[in-house]
């Protein structure tokens, strides 16, 4: 199992929802904030379980879901928002949960509906499954 791959499931969301949840702001994503304090190792290097998540959020950069100013040694992107490519995507409704939900108002079906929320839904309950699912539906809309 790709265990890392999940991991890199969970970081790119919730550095995602992060920023969904400030945008338009400009904000800075503390690694410790998004997976927890881990302990460097004996020659004070960061965790490898941190350095990768740092590494999911520098690739989100390079591949246009968010801009970002620079690192912070290795304990945060700085000046980071969304691009619209990432503000999209989080946007963008999910048409089986609106099935599901067709009977609340329309704004409230709105924001339920959309990619973020269930993203922000799968996280709070521990779907694993699901998040994986709508974290591959993030980053590959075609599929």
């Amino acid at each position: 199992m790709d265990l890392q791959i999940d991991d890199f499931y969970q970081d790119a969301s919730r550095a995602l929802l992060a920023l969904y949840r400030a945008f338009p702001r400009k904000t800075t994503l503390y690694i410790d904030d998004l997976i927890g304090y881990h302990e460097p190792d004996e020659y004070g290097l960061p965790a490898v379980r941190h350095q990768s998540c740092l590494g999911t959020l520098l690739w989100l950069g390079e591949e246009g879901y968010l801009r970002h100013a620079g690192t912070l040694s290795h304990e945060a992107v700085e000046q980071v928002v969304l691009s619209e490519k990432g503000f999209l995507r989080l946007s963008t409704r999910i048409a089986d949960v609106q099935l599901q939900h067709a009977d609340l108002p329309a704004n409230a079906l709105r924001v339920r509906s959309t990619l973020a929320r269930q993203l922000q839904e799968s996280l709070a309950s521990g779907d694993g499954e699901r998040l994986a699912n709508l974290a591959r539906q993030l980053l590959n809309p075609d599929a």
